[in-house]
């Protein structure tokens, strides 16, 4: 008696657990036209996917690959988020652009909308440091300018820096500073390359497949090797930018934070 008792009590809620785990979800969860997964935690989310299965066209910040455009300085076929979240979703006919996967929910299509909205965000920041001293550390002791461009200036032997603050925030370009070997994209790897002869090659890893390699050396040359042709070859995944932190004061550091943090709003 006791334990038909018990039952009694428990069954209603162990059908409603049942319910909800297997029932289908809401069709009209794929007709909302308004994101609800904006907040800090969904946009981080957001770019781990976005990195995961979208960072292969249009580059791991978004700043544009080989195939995809550039998404931080505005979109083309979208003026709002609802028709941001279709071309997530489903592409664009007639184009490359074919869409997330399939086995996405449409909470992660929001949240990728909330992160690519995100590369986008104009809004001024209070920083420290001052932007003209921020660009005279950049072209002078810093270096910068060596290996990264601004506005078609500079060197090719980093990410081109024009609209930076559109992708990164203030505290990732601290961590860019002085940590830059946290997290090296492929796209930023070296190549040393030993030929046959004993001679060395050695730069940036400017393509890879299962045959062939192309390196771009520090006076901007290409080489490209058959891997069958080469005595040996090593990837070399830490970051060619040196850390700032023997090099710069921390007033310096907080004037170069500010020259990149201004070039998002075009004032670099």
């Amino acid at each position: 008696m006791l334990m038909r008792s018990l039952w009694a009590i428990a069954a209603p809620a162990v059908l409603a657990t049942v319910f909800l785990i297997t029932a289908p979800a809401d069709p009209r969860a794929q007709e909302t036209t308004e994101n609800t997964f904006a907040t800090p935690l969904d946009i981080r989310m957001g770019e781990r996917l976005f990195r995961q299965q979208c960072g292969r066209c249009h580059g791991r910040d978004g700043a544009g690959g080989e195939l995809g455009p550039d998404l931080t300085s505005g979109f083309r076929n979208a003026s709002t988020d609802a028709g941001l979240f279709q071309i997530v979703r489903e592409g664009l006919p007639n184009t490359q652009m074919i869409g997330i996967s399939r086995n996405s929910t449409d909470q992660s299509v929001w949240m990728v909308v909330s992160y690519l909205n995100s590369l986008n965000d104009t809004a001024n920041i209070d920083l420290p440091g001052n932007t003209a001293n921020g660009r005279a550390v950049f072209n002078g002791k810093g270096n910068c300018a060596t290996c990264h461009m601004v506005n078609g200036e500079g060197g090719r032997r980093g990410p081109d820096l024009s609209q930076v603050g559109s992708r990164r925030d203030s505290d990732q370009l601290v961590s860019d500073l002085r940590t830059p070997n946290e997290d090296v994209s492929p796209r930023w790897w070296t190549l040393r390359v030993t030929r046959e002869d004993g001679t060395v090659v050695e730069g940036l890893r400017m393509g890879e497949d299962t045959f062939t390699m192309r390196v771009m050396d520090d006076n901007e040359n290409l080489w490209s090797f058959s891997k069958g042709s080469v005595r040996s070859y090593d990837r070399v995944m830490d970051s060619t930018m040196p850390s700032v932190n023997a090099m710069l004061t921390q007033a310096e550091v907080d004037d170069l934070i500010a020259y990149l943090d201004s070039l998002r709003r075009g004032d670099g």
